[in-house]
């Protein structure tokens, strides 16, 4: 028997960065794009290379290119550490697991390096199926966790819990971080959303900004830990932005909406050089009318259009710069124990 899971992208909706700081945020899972597992029972234990795990090129241009798309890394390593983690997760908690080897094979089409949690899904995808494949059972939030146990402790990725969250509840999720809860319990509060009630988004990203995510985060969270005012005073600035986005979502005040879009963004330019290719995405959007702000660390942004004319001139002006666009597709939210 072959077991299948998958795991789809997310988009910080408002709010990011400040998951990673006791903040507040929303963010969904979106099906335009997913990450893949298939694993059966085998003699040895044994992971299949994808293509992102090739080292034949046609020349050094194909290899700088294959560099630029997916890092110095494939999934290999991501894999390996999603098992290691599931490993040992259940071996402190005394969760018998039986003694047989499996084969994985993946596959995952989510753009690569551009803020859409590419890794995480795969590394979600990946725990959903060991836990299929053995039994076991780990609640979403604790699932949320243990992803992000092996991108901070086994792969050195600074990060949050907010595409893990996302990723693992699916839908539309609203989190709250706060310090007390994540102190005394490990998670904060979660809670789906009703899509239904959002605008009309739009992701639009470009494979040649990737940068991996440690490349922001490091910064920030080493002036975060140094106290710098300025970076305090964001993180409350983008929790407080998150609980004013809702009370604006629930009362379908679309320009609160726009407003507050815009102001996460601009909050995060005023930290760092978001980079002429990153600004220059979100203005394009924005001189069409809708809003614009990072959907993760740069390379993708996510925002409000108002309607198909707009949309439709969102992508007659991000073409010419090689950028595209889609109109997410959103991944219904699980029950709980539920596998996508």
């Amino acid at each position: 028997m072959i077991i299948r899971t998958i795991a789809y992208p997310r988009a910080g909706l408002i709010g990011n960065p400040s998951d990673g700081y006791f903040g507040k945020t929303i963010a969904f899972a979106f099906r335009n794009f997913s990450a893949q597992i298939e694993l059966w029972e085998s003699p040895e234990l044994e992971l299949l290379p994808s293509r992102r795990d090739h080292s034949v090129f046609k020349g050094l241009k194909a290899l700088h290119k294959d560099v630029k798309l997916h890092g110095y890394y494939g999934g290999f390593r991501l894999l390996k550490a999603a098992a290691k983690a599931f490993y040992e997760h259940c071996h402190e908690r005394g969760i018998a697991m039986a003694d047989k080897n499996f084969t994985m094979r993946y596959k995952s089409d989510i753009p690569n390096r551009v803020g859409l949690a590419g890794s995480s899904a795969l590394i979600t995808a990946c725990v959903r199926g060991l836990m299929s494949f053995y039994g076991v059972t780990i609640s979403r939030h604790s699932l949320a966790n243990l992803v992000l146990r092996v991108e901070n402790n086994e792969l050195g990725i600074p990060a949050g819990l907010q595409d893990r969250v996302a990723q693992s509840y699916q839908g539309v999720v609203f989190m709250d971080f706060d310090r007390k809860l994540m102190d005394n319990r490990g998670y904060g509060e979660y809670e789906v959303l009703d899509p239904a009630k959002l605008p009309p988004l739009f992701i639009a990203y470009r494979e040649d900004l990737s940068e991996g995510t440690e490349v922001y985060h490091n910064d920030l969270r080493a002036r975060w830990q140094r106290g710098e005012p300025d970076v305090l005073e964001a993180i409350q600035f983008w929790a407080d932005l998150t609980v004013k986005f809702r009370r604006a979502l629930e009362a379908g005040d679309r320009a609160a909406m726009h407003e507050a879009l815009n102001a996460n963004f601009d909050k995060r330019a005023s930290l760092y050089d978001v980079g002429e290719g990153n600004r220059d995405m979100v203005m394009t959007a924005r001189q069409t009318g809708a809003s614009a702000k990072f959907a993760g660390s740069g390379g993708a942004i996510v925002g409000i259009y108002d309607n198909e004319a707009m949309f439709a001139q969102l992508e007659a002006v991000f073409a010419p710069k090689g950028i595209r666009v889609i109109q997410p597709d959103f991944a219904p939210g699980l029950a709980t124990g539920e596998q996508p």
